[in-house]
């Protein structure tokens, strides 16, 4: 059986594993595995149980010498001891095995001067279609010759035990970034994984003198950017799919000094009834209506295209202020 490199993680006992499955191939085992249904539109339709949203007090970053100065440590970046880190990253490798495991090697950041190659290692079919739709997809020769450069596992069948673990909950959303991993484990809210590469380009990205954004952009047809920033549910999707003026994307960007460029490879928006519903870069208006304050199922469709690169001009050659 062919294992993609899993060994060098420690998993060298899966009892199947899968690399970049279609969409239709992924569905097909997320229903047969039971992970959801589908809907009458034919998305799949997961519901996440216990957590229907990100648990932002549940994520730490492994404190280490070469990291430690480089966060804001507080009570957004709270900080796991290296050997907790290990200790509980071991026990997940030892859950994973025995057990089905899909693998999803693609990219975030549509620059290739940014780009970053990312291994996801999923226990559930239905997150591995998550994030096959909205990171940027591999060609075949780029899948042949990949190498990642960080690596996310996501087992949210595992559950942490607070007074052993030195976690809040059973849940846990850890950040090494020295060793170029993350962990999550005991939600099974597939915004983790995305939020997650995020984390991981926000980190990396200024080191190369780009500035992260959480923020939708679009770009006019004279090759001027505009960038809408806002909390979570406030319209930046809504606003940034103006028809006359092309969608880079609706999450997360870098502002380079000659672009301004979208992480993903695709887009997620709110529906009715707290679904999150997967969109192509460039797709169309998304309907206008706020995020739906129930957030407890999520949808993934299978559309997706591969966004292009659109450059910010700037005005008089120096950035717009922030």
């Amino acid at each position: 059986m062919e294992t993609y490199g899993l060994e060098k993680l420690g998993i060298i006992n899966a009892k199947a594993v899968y690399r970049n499955l279609t969409p239709a191939q992924l569905t097909e085992h997320a229903l047969r595995r039971g992970e959801g249904t589908l809907s009458n539109t034919g998305a799949l339709v997961v519901k996440t149980g216990k957590y229907t949203g990100r648990s932002a007090n549940d994520k730490f970053i492994v404190d280490t010498p070469a990291v430690h100065d480089d966060i804001a440590w507080g009570k957004v970046n709270r900080p796991i001891e290296k050997a907790r880190f290990d200790a509980i990253r071991a026990k997940v490798i030892a859950y994973l095995q025995g057990k089905d495991v899909f693998i999803f090697d693609g990219f975030a950041g549509a620059d290739p001067k940014y780009t970053k190659a990312f291994r996801i290692v999923n226990e559930l079919a239905s997150q591995n279609l998550f994030i096959h739709q909205l990171l940027r997809r591999p060609t075949a020769e780029q899948l042949k010759d990949f190498r990642e450069d960080y690596t996310i596992i996501a087992a949210p069948g595992f559950k942490c035990i607070p007074e052993i673990d030195g976690t809040r909950s059973e849940a846990a959303i850890l950040v090494d970034y020295e060793a170029h991993e993350v962990v999550i484990c005991g939600t099974q809210y597939a915004g983790e994984i995305k939020k997650s590469v995020f984390s991981v380009m926000n980190y990396v990205l200024p080191k190369q003198g780009v500035f992260p954004m959480h923020c939708s952009a679009n770009i006019g047809k004279n090759g001027d950017s505009a960038v809408f920033f806002g909390l979570s549910g406030t319209g930046k999707t809504t606003l940034s799919a103006d028809p006359n003026r092309k969608l880079i994307g609706d999450d997360e960007h870098g502002w380079a000094d000659d672009s301004v460029f979208n992480f993903e490879g695709g887009q997620g928006r709110r529906s009715g009834r707290g679904q999150l519903q997967l969109l192509p870069n460039g797709s169309g208006r998304p309907p206008r209506r706020p995020r739906s304050q129930s957030r407890g199922r999520q949808v993934a469709q299978g559309h997706h295209r591969e966004p292009e690169l659109h450059h910010h001009h700037h005005a008089r050659g120096g950035k717009a202020p922030l």
